[in-house]
């Protein structure tokens, strides 16, 4: 059965597109972000192109591509455009297909919609989780969310070990961790692809 995951973090810039190439390079699955909002040139569909590579990805277009880099609701408003839900699709494919998200779980899509509007009953969603002060908060928020609506979620942290921290995230969520990404000095196609032989065998029974 092809696998749907979609990756979610507990804020912004807290490394959901790393961890999709990882993903994706793990998986050889394709990968789709449905809201780009800024850096409409490239965006993370050409940061994933360049950490890739495996030749059996594909990196679909997104739904929606915004200029400016804010929440999607706002960036849609000054785009002239309105997001919803009903109108994003995801792609067809055959493969597994990796689903980057946009910020966080309620970032606005539109006056009533967030993000969490775009994650499908069947998909397994990934919480990145990144070690700041207030990221416990913030993860178990997350988490809880996504378990009140009773999602399959795991959680990947990102960042240097703080088994303080770490643990307490899984004693109270008891959901599943695949593991960490340690802070690299620099992300490239052979961290991705080593990071990808590490985890492959836990995505694999996700």
């Amino acid at each position: 059965m092809k696998k749907k995951i979609f990756i979610t973090g507990i804020g912004t810039d807290v490394g959901k597109t790393v961890v999709s190439a990882i993903f994706c390079e793990a998986l050889k699955a394709d990968y789709w972000k449905p809201i780009q909002a800024g850096d409409a040139t490239i965006g993370d569909r050409g940061t994933i192109q360049n950490l890739i590579s495996n030749d059996k990805t594909v990196i679909h277009f997104n739904s929606w591509t915004l200029t400016s880099a804010m929440s999607p609701h706002a960036a849609a408003d000054i785009d002239g455009v309105k997001i919803l839900s009903a109108n994003i699709q995801p792609p067809n494919t055959n493969n597994h297909l990796v689903i980057e998200g946009a910020g966080g779980l309620l970032v606005p899509i539109n006056e009533t919609e967030t993000i969490m509007d775009l994650i499908k009953k069947d998909y397994h969603v990934i919480v990145v989780a990144q070690h700041y002060l207030g990221s416990i908060n913030h993860t178990l928020l997350t988490v809880k969310l996504l378990q009140q609506q009773g999602y399959k979620v795991s959680i990947i942290f990102n960042g240097n070990k703080n088994s303080g921290t770490e643990d307490i995230i899984q004693s109270m969520t008891r959901v599943h961790i695949i593991g960490r990404i340690n802070q690299e000095n620099k992300v490239n196609a052979k961290i991705i692809s080593e990071y990808a032989c590490l985890l492959e065998p836990q995505l694999r029974v996700l």
